[in-house]
């Protein structure tokens, strides 16, 4: 049975974001698939990597425990909103702080990644109040670009779906309503398509 994680990337919890991930989930369970939600807002940790890439920083234990149900997963989805023009911090520190060297990824001598997350396929639900041809014009999609490729496809997430959905303060309760049922629907597809994965341990 595949293992699908939903990992809700924005800090409320009462959030549009929120209620997306919660129908991902559903749609993942009601396909048959083990389906885990993770709210970063609910972990305890430091966002701030302070050595960077030298030396050392223990990780928190809910830290430990979101690499190990990214580990246990066969597919990833990332629900976020975009805030000028990126993901917010708080997803940007849990990346920060677990995605490290050695777990990852490895850097090979010519400058290109061993990519130690591979097997594993990834979609994200990313929110924006600006229309979709206004982040494609004037942004050239800069946080799809930043997470999706040289975050997820960097660690060997393969394939990367995406999902945008766009004018979400204008909307009305019925688009919203329409989306919701979008996310349910993509969670069961998702969860329909992800190969069944033996429990992993940590890539060394």
């Amino acid at each position: 049975m595949p293992h699908v994680l939903t990992v809700l990337g924005h800090p409320s919890p009462t959030s549009f974001n929120a209620a997306l991930a919660s129908a991902y989930a559903r749609g993942v369970a009601q396909a048959g698939a083990e389906s885990e939600l993770i709210r970063l807002a609910d972990l305890d940790f430091d966002p701030v990597l302070h050595g960077g890439y030298h030396g050392e920083q223990e990780l928190e234990a809910d830290l430990v425990r979101f690499r190990e149900s990214i580990e246990r997963a066969s597919h990833v989805a990332w629900v976020f909103p975009v805030w000028w023009g990126a993901p917010p911090a708080l997803l940007k520190g849990v990346i920060d702080r677990s995605f490290l060297p050695g777990w990852a990824f490895t850097v090979k001598k010519s400058g290109l990644p061993n990519k130690l997350l591979r097997g594993r396929s990834a979609r994200t639900l990313v929110t924006m109040d600006s229309p979709g041809w206004y982040d494609r014009l004037m942004y050239r999609r800069s946080a799809h670009r930043a997470f999706e490729t040289a975050t997820l496809a960097y660690t060997g997430f393969s394939p990367v779906r995406s999902t945008s959905f766009t004018n979400v303060r204008g909307a009305s309760d019925a688009r919203r309503a329409a989306w919701l049922a979008k996310a349910e629907t993509l969670g069961a597809r998702d969860a329909a398509r992800a190969p069944t994965r033996e429990l992993l341990t940590a890539p060394a």
